[in-house]
């Protein structure tokens, strides 16, 4: 079973990936490190609560992350998207109260399960990237980091370079890459292949006999609506956060190359990913390299996110 330290910013995406890892039966989920990005910092907080309350999990420790970016800038929420709360139509209950702990606690986490913990972090980079600075080689105890962000050879969703969550706070992304071992990133030229129907989630919400099944419908067809307008004639709307849950327990479901990655930092290309594409790229030394997603199974990935969202036991 897979020890995941979940970093995000649910979020209806992030909010899916949730319920997504807590019904897989190999992966464990062992601490939640809400931040800023879909909505505020305190609105993530209480929809992991939200969540955790449903599946009868308030044991997962919730953990205060990041409220801003590291160069202290003005924060940039998308109510368009995810809904004014986060979970499009759906507020959380008044009488959630969370597991709220220490930011310590992300330390004690990775000790304890040294070298066989993999953190995947889903939102802006902040919060990890002052795990890396606080904790120092504690982070090398991490057996490997999975960040879903980024755009490589296909256009941004923020700005026409730009992912959201790499845009979002590009200091605090460059840092996880440059001092991450073992990093995997999922972007966007992934994960918008991961799109889900209408169709298919009517029949997750019919089949589906667990305490999120009322809320799959309601939440997904709010994004849905929101991706519409955004891109004519989609079909359905992408499912970015499971796919990074997703590839750690489907290995074969991904390709991947191998490069050194950077972010930009500023100007009109601020969030940019950037990787060599060449042929014969510039050799770099192997601890630098990140493993990039490039192509997605599309039917194996939803095979497994139908499979694991009806599944009845939490």
């Amino acid at each position: 079973m897979q020890k995941i330290l979940l970093f995000g910013d649910p979020g209806i995406d992030d909010s899916l990936a949730i319920i997504y890892g807590l019904l897989h039966p190999n992966i464990d989920i062992v601490g939640i490190v809400t931040s800023y990005g879909n909505v505020s910092q305190e609105q993530t907080e209480q929809n992991a609560a939200y969540l955790l309350s449903l599946a009868g999990r308030e044991d997962i420790p919730l953990i205060s992350g990041a409220k801003y970016p590291l160069s202290g800038e003005s924060v940039t929420f998308y109510p368009e998207i995810h809904g004014p709360e986060g979970l499009g139509p759906i507020r959380p209950p008044d009488n959630i109260v969370p597991n709220i702990v220490n930011f310590d606690e992300v330390f004690t986490i990775i000790e304890r399960y040294e070298n066989e913990l993999i953190i995947v972090d889903v939102g802006r980079s902040s919060s990890l990237a002052i795990a890396f600075i606080l904790g120092g080689d504690i982070m090398n105890k991490v057996k490997a980091f999975y960040l879903m962000g980024g755009a490589f050879l296909v256009p941004g969703n923020v700005t026409a370079k730009a992912e959201a969550n790499f845009h979002g706070d590009p200091i605090a992304t460059n840092l996880v890459v440059e001092r991450g071992r073992n990093v995997t990133i999922i972007p966007l030229n992934v994960t918008n292949e991961a799109i889900a129907t209408p169709e298919v989630i009517n029949y997750i919400s019919r089949m589906s006999d667990n305490p999120f099944a009322p809320l799959i419908e309601p939440i997904f067809d709010y994004y849905f609506e929101a991706y519409k307008k955004n891109v004519p004639g989609i079909q359905g709307a992408p499912l970015h956060d499971v796919v990074t849950l997703s590839a750690i327990v489907n290995p074969t479901m991904l390709e991947y190359t191998s490069r050194r990655v950077t972010i930009e930092l500023f100007g009109k290309t601020k969030g940019e990913s950037i990787a060599d594409f060449r042929p014969t790229p510039d050799l770099e030394p192997f601890p630098t390299l990140d493993r990039i997603g490039m192509q997605l199974n599309y039917q194996l990935f939803m095979q497994d996110f139908v499979n694991i969202m009806t599944r009845s036991n939490v």
